[in-house]
């Protein structure tokens, strides 16, 4: 299916009520282009340390939206147009140019599967869920994964140093808490491992769904591994139902923007003598978290990196 996509120029400061305007025309689903300095609360919702380079806010906004082709465009665009002018008397529209050109329909939630292949991670055969296993990996290791719109694959650097330092210190006694569980991965391998059972949470409701999928495709029930959705690092309710000093390994494979905060909360969580595995950590920010997580009162055991990504793991004396 063709659609028709029309890019409106207009101004960082008119592109929130130009949005506004175009959805109450009833057009669903806008794309905004801007250069507009991210937050600091947006920076901590991206899996990245380093962000790209972008250039200094010039003030254009550039904000798309798509008709399909039978819609009536003529009077749509008739509409848009009058209304950018109405606006004109108290707000700063700009050029209010329209381009337009024609896009074909893509499935964006499925496309990236053509990327994502079975792999190992040492032993271990992560598989997606719609490849099958080789006769010849039949007797490994092996993990079904989807992760859906969840962050998971296994695939990349800090989830596998995470993988590494789970297998090392699990014992066939260990609770374990995901912080982040993403598309459940970890949690799930904690248990293939020998872990006795498994808890994970996460912001994402995607991710909550996902890692369901995933247990029930590798034959995981919810008595084994149990994830709800919420922040632990200041959400109370959250903080008392994954309970407290019972958890043999903490796992968090996050930002160190976002370890900082929760290191002196997870304390909390762990036993005495318990482990706490961190990832998701960029070499420039190794520094800033290996001393939270001293300043938290854990001892330092190790220190692992894995191209420019840092895994710090650390015990409750």
């Amino acid at each position: 299916m063709k659609w028709n996509k029309f890019r409106l120029k207009t101004t960082t400061e008119a592109e929130d009520i130009v949005s506004s305007m175009l959805m109450d025309l009833g057009i669903q689903g806008i794309e905004i282009e801007d250069k507009i300095p991210l937050t600091q609360s947006d920076k901590e919702q991206m899996f990245v340390d380093i962000l790209p380079e972008i250039d200094v806010d010039d003030g254009v906004a550039y904000i798309s939206f798509y008709l399909e082709e039978e819609d009536d465009k003529e009077k749509i665009l008739a509409d848009v147009k009058a209304e950018l002018e109405e606006m004109r008397s108290y707000v700063n529209v700009g050029v209010c140019e329209i381009e337009e050109s024609q896009t074909e329909d893509v499935d964006w939630v499925n496309n990236w599967k053509q990327y994502f292949h079975q792999f190992y991670v040492d032993d271990v055969l992560i598989i997606p869920s719609w490849e099958e296993v080789k006769p010849e990996d039949e007797d490994k290791m092996i993990i079904h994964i989807d992760p859906g719109t969840a962050f998971g694959t296994g695939m990349h650097e800090t989830t596998q140093l995470c993988i590494r330092q789970i297998r090392k210190y699990v014992t066939p006694q260990t609770e374990i808490l995901d912080v982040g569980c993403g598309s459940g991965i970890l949690g799930m391998l904690a248990l293939k491992f020998g872990a006795a059972h498994s808890v994970g949470t996460d912001l994402d409701p995607c991710a909550i769904d996902a890692t369901h999928e995933n247990m029930e495709v590798n034959g995981i029930n919810r008595e084994q591994y149990e994830v709800m959705i919420g922040n632990i690092i200041d959400d109370k309710t959250v903080q008392d139902r994954v309970g407290y000093e019972k958890y043999d390994i903490v796992a968090a494979n996050i930002l160190a923007d976002v370890l900082v905060p929760l290191t002196p909360v997870i304390l909390n969580q762990l036993k005495q003598g318990g482990i706490y595995i961190t990832s998701g950590i960029i070499e420039e920010k190794e520094t800033v978290v290996v001393e939270a997580v001293k300043a938290a009162g854990l001892e330092v055991l190790e220190i692992n990196h894995q191209g420019e990504w840092v895994s710090v793991t650390a015990r409750k004396n």
